[in-house]
């Protein structure tokens, strides 16, 4: 024992196995590599790149404070909830060239405070659910997608903040109004089209014959009703005229024959 008020070396806390696999286990969280991908490390800025790697599915052990993150060309075909949701310092997300059909309503979760770009062009979205992209503050890219030109995807592109770049190049794969199948999306919205009027109008067509379908029923119940009271009204009056006549009764104070 040294003098007082000081500790030898050999009475410092020694790390316990435990510990030191916590230890590692976090270290190993916020500066791994997903397999096959690289991640170069600026300043303390970490970039993963994991392009053209054939993956199917996005990794889920990259690293935490990640900045840049690149996953185009690949074969991933859905973006399920939460999957960048531990990313919270993310400025750039390149999802390009997949085979993406599916995004799920929080796929981008945690990312609203801080992404500046999220790139989603070249892949197979047809509907984006509105509240996916909604919160978002980043420029978006959705170029050389089937996209369905309907009144949700008209909704959901007001909130966002599209590529200046590439929104040109949004185009209407298919759509409720034909005529604008293949033509620029952003043109047929500036020239004033609202594909939400198709909608309404739909609405209100379906209204009006359902309501026209239950007044028909109204009207046919009433003139059955009608009908079959008539009936029965004719048969019972057939029924007393069926019946024989009683003679009329003798007055007592008549005088006899």
């Amino acid at each position: 024992m040294g003098p007082m008020g000081k500790q030898s070396p050999l009475s410092l806390p020694v790390p316990t196995g435990r510990s030191c696999l916590l230890l590692l286990f976090c270290l190993r969280l916020g500066t791994s590599c997903p397999q096959s991908c690289q991640c170069p490390d600026h300043a303390g800025a970490v970039a993963v790149h994991c392009s053209a790697r054939d993956l199917q599915e996005i990794p889920q052990d990259i690293p935490a404070n990640t900045v840049l993150l690149k996953l185009d060309a690949n074969r991933i075909a859905r973006v399920p909830n939460g999957a960048f949701q531990h990313l919270s310092q993310l400025r750039e997300l390149d999802l390009s060239r997949n085979a993406i059909e599916t995004v799920g309503p929080a796929a981008f979760a945690g990312l609203a405070a801080g992404l500046r770009l999220l790139d989603l062009s070249h892949n197979r979205i047809r509907q984006i659910p509105k509240d996916a992209l909604g919160q978002l503050s980043a420029k978006v890219r959705l170029a050389h997608n089937p996209l369905h030109c309907e009144c949700a995807l008209q909704e959901a592109l007001w909130e966002l903040k599209l590529d200046p770049d590439s929104v040109d190049e949004i185009a209407c794969h298919s759509s409720e109004q034909e005529e604008y199948v293949g033509k620029p999306l952003i043109q047929a919205l500036d020239a004033g089209v609202s594909f939400c009027s198709v909608q309404h109008k739909t609405t209100d067509v379906a209204m009006l014959v359902t309501m026209f379908g239950w007044f028909t029923m109204v009207i046919a119940y009433v003139v059955y009703y009608v009908r079959q009271n008539q009936e029965d009204a004719r048969r019972h009056l057939e029924y007393l005229k069926s019946l024989p006549s009683t003679p009329a009764a003798k007055d007592p104070l008549s005088p006899a024959p």
